[in-house]
């Protein structure tokens, strides 16, 4: 029989148990299988059809095992036992830009499939964070000039790095590289042939020298002519700059028939500034972008837009089999581009029509 003691609480047969924290033990006990077997699942090795694995039912057996009694693995002591986080982080620069937006969606599917976490630093000071924060792979999307020589020490200390660049060569880290430059002048050489008169938005529109607005001026130099001072909208990297931009480009009286974005978003933003101002996108003004995102291929109309095939699955894929070990870094992927013609550059109206 139970009875009360002086707390009200009571002893004997009705004492509660305490609770206990399920181990790798219980739920090997639970599933029918060895302890190697339970951490070979949950440490996401035992899927992905890659090395050895773990039969599928087997698999879900340890994982149903796991749910039932509530198991969750000790990351910090796995972290301090085999040197791995179970984590990704991702550096983008510009979080807003549909692009990096894709790059995120498309990493943080493929790792959570692989029990890995997705951490995302919206700033381009990768170079600090990782002094000071470990992951099992690092994808950078922008390497400034200064941090270059930063890519190989954090190399040499075991970092592993996925770096997005087109001049940046492997150096104990993967590059994984895009002819953005000479997709951008396919494009603008694209536009000059359907369209008699382009100009360019973006930060550093007016640069002859170098990115991707170069690539506009020198497609004009070709052709024996130069942008005037009003076909080029020098903006900030913002989409509420790019939408002002394009209202300045768009408003004058002898307003430009095709617009050239350096980025699908700057695009995106300059189609909606021609909407307000009444403009039909594809027939009274021509607007494309840099990226090929999925945002601008379901914008209405849709974005005409220069980029790679399939990269961002790619990523991810690497992104996973370098956080689990199924791939050596070092190495480079080249993704060449091509221009996606689609209807925000369709057919110009006679100019009497306008």
């Amino acid at each position: 029989m139970s009875e009360s003691t002086a707390s009200g609480t009571t002893t004997g047969e009705a004492t509660a148990r305490p609770a206990v924290r399920p181990t790798i033990r219980m739920v090997a006990e639970l599933a029918g299988v060895s302890t190697a077997t339970v951490s070979y699942v949950l440490s996401g090795r035992g899927t992905g059809g890659k090395g050895p694995g773990v039969k599928e039912e087997t698999t879900q057996r340890v994982r149903d095992a796991a749910e039932q009694l509530g198991y969750r693995p000790n990351q910090a002591a796995r972290a301090v036992r085999t040197g791995k986080t179970q984590t990704v982080l991702l550096s983008m620069t510009m979080l807003r830009d549909p692009w990096s937006l894709e790059v995120v969606e498309a990493v943080s599917a493929a790792a959570r499939r692989h029990d890995l976490t997705p951490l995302i630093m919206a700033d381009d000071d990768w170079n600090v964070a990782l002094e000071r924060n470990q992951a099992d792979a690092v994808f950078i999307d922008a390497v400034r000039p200064e941090q270059r020589d930063a890519l190989s020490r954090l190399a040499g200390r075991g970092a592993k790095l996925v770096v997005f660049d087109s001049t940046v060569e492997p150096d104990g880290f993967d590059v994984v590289r895009s002819d953005d430059l000479g997709g951008c002048r396919e494009l603008v050489e694209h536009l000059l042939d359907g369209w008699d008169d382009v100009a360019c938005l973006g930060p550093g529109a007016s640069r002859t020298d170098r990115g991707r607005a170069a690539a506009f001026h020198a497609a004009l130099a070709a052709r024996g002519t130069a942008a005037a001072a009003n076909r080029v909208a020098d903006i900030e990297g913002t989409p509420e700059s790019a939408y002002a931009g394009a209202l300045a480009l768009l408003g004058q009286a002898d307003r430009p028939r095709a617009v050239y974005a350096t980025s699908d978003y700057i695009a995106i933003s300059a189609v909606h500034a021609a909407q307000s101002l009444g403009l039909e996108v594809g027939r009274d003004v021509a607007i494309a972008g840099v990226g090929n995102t999925l945002a601008g291929e379901r914008l209405q109309p849709p974005l005409t837009s220069a980029g790679p095939t399939n990269v961002l699955g790619a990523i991810a894929e690497l992104m996973v089999d370098i956080a689990t070990d199924q791939r050596a870094v070092g190495h480079l992927h080249d993704f060449p581009w091509k221009v996606w013609e689609r209807a925000s550059t369709g057919h110009a109206a006679p100019l009497s029509a306008q």
